[in-house]
């Protein structure tokens, strides 16, 4: 049996790539990893020469020459995935562009589980981690970690670490303005755990938008829980101690689902006779709510693509330090609207 001719040729080699370009093979691997210590005109021979041989590097071996594994761990607390999905996906978007792997693990808000998870991704050689909180509140920093750490939507509470955070205070403003340009007038508030850091800073937000306008808030912010189940009662509470509101601010889409509902058994229209916000813009709910709920969008997956980005940069040695905010944006849909005449 004989062989035919071509078919025993050994793929090109870093070192081919070197020989054509007329470099060493130090200069040619620098120059594939996109390494800034090489000229450009020396990395465009070296980059021309490997197109020419068709070289594919082997990832493994240029992840042991960079002393990298070519892998970041993302850490969450967010069991639903409500929050650590979409950061997810943003932070995936910016490693696919380095042809970097994104480890999940969940800590279920239990700091032991998450130790245990940081060991483990440390033992896998990660180059960097990004953590999630479950709550967009200060968290305890892990500390001095032999690689770099970004912590996404719950900042550390250590400035000389990197964060990156939604602003729950341009949210509120947002939802405020636009129901001032609908033409309302008799606001209340309704939102979640007063223990949350991110409830206060959303009524923050709005309240000054509304006393600028000199508007206030009808009868103050109502604190409750994070559910359909408040919403439904505190929506109670507002009805019946100011029949004349016409707008209702909500914390959540899910505290907004539960307003709804009580003005729509009160038969009170929506959004004619009294707009509603939510917040999160959490899809699953706001698009199957009646009318369908206008609710800021937190831009989780800029968040998570942001935090990759500077993960990134600390693992090239350019670290970045406090905390970087990403704005929010209001999605409007039928729960809001112009106020009749």
């Amino acid at each position: 049996m004989q062989t035919t001719p071509g078919n025993t040729r050994k793929p090109p080699t870093l070192a081919d790539v070197a020989k054509l370009a007329g470099v060493s093979l130090a200069t040619a691997s620098k120059s594939l990893n996109g390494r800034q210590q090489v000229k450009a005109e020396t990395r465009e021979r070296v980059l021309s020469a490997a197109e020419q041989l068709n070289f594919s590097p082997n990832v493994l071996a240029r992840h042991l020459l960079s002393g990298r594994s070519g892998t970041i761990g993302l850490v969450t607390h967010d069991l639903e995935g409500r929050f650590s999905i979409p950061t997810l996906m943003g932070a995936e978007d910016a490693a696919g562009t380095g042809k970097t792997s994104v480890l999940l693990c969940d800590a279920r808000g239990d700091a032991l589980r998450e130790q245990y998870h940081v060991q483990a991704l440390l033992g896998r050689r990660v180059d960097g981690l990004i953590v999630v909180g479950a709550r967009p509140d200060p968290r305890p920093s892990l500390g001095q970690l032999p690689v770099p750490v970004v912590y996404a939507y719950a900042p550390s509470q250590d400035p000389a670490d990197m964060s990156v955070v939604t602003d729950n205070v341009q949210g509120g403003r947002l939802v405020a303005e636009h129901l001032l340009a609908c033409g309302r007038s008799r606001v209340a508030i309704v939102t979640g755990d007063a223990g949350y850091g991110a409830a206060h800073d959303r009524v923050d937000g709005a309240t000054a938008v509304l006393n600028a306008a000199g508007v206030g808030v009808v009868g103050g912010p109502l604190y409750g829980t994070w559910s359909e189940e408040w919403g439904r009662t505190a929506a109670g509470l507002v009805i019946a101690q100011h029949a004349d509101v016409d707008a209702i601010v909500c914390g959540s889409d899910q505290i907004a689902r539960g307003v709804l509902d009580t003005l729509r058994e009160s038969g009170r229209r929506v959004p004619e006779d009294v707009a509603v916000t939510g917040h999160d813009n959490w899809e699953i709910l706001a698009l199957n709510a009646r009318p369908q709920l206008t609710s800021i969008d937190m831009n989780l997956e800029e968040l998570g693509r942001r935090a990759a980005a500077l993960l990134f940069d600390a693992i090239e040695g350019n670290p970045h330090h406090g905390t970087e905010v990403i704005p929010s944006r209001l999605v409007p849909r039928g729960s809001t609207g112009p106020k009749p005449a």
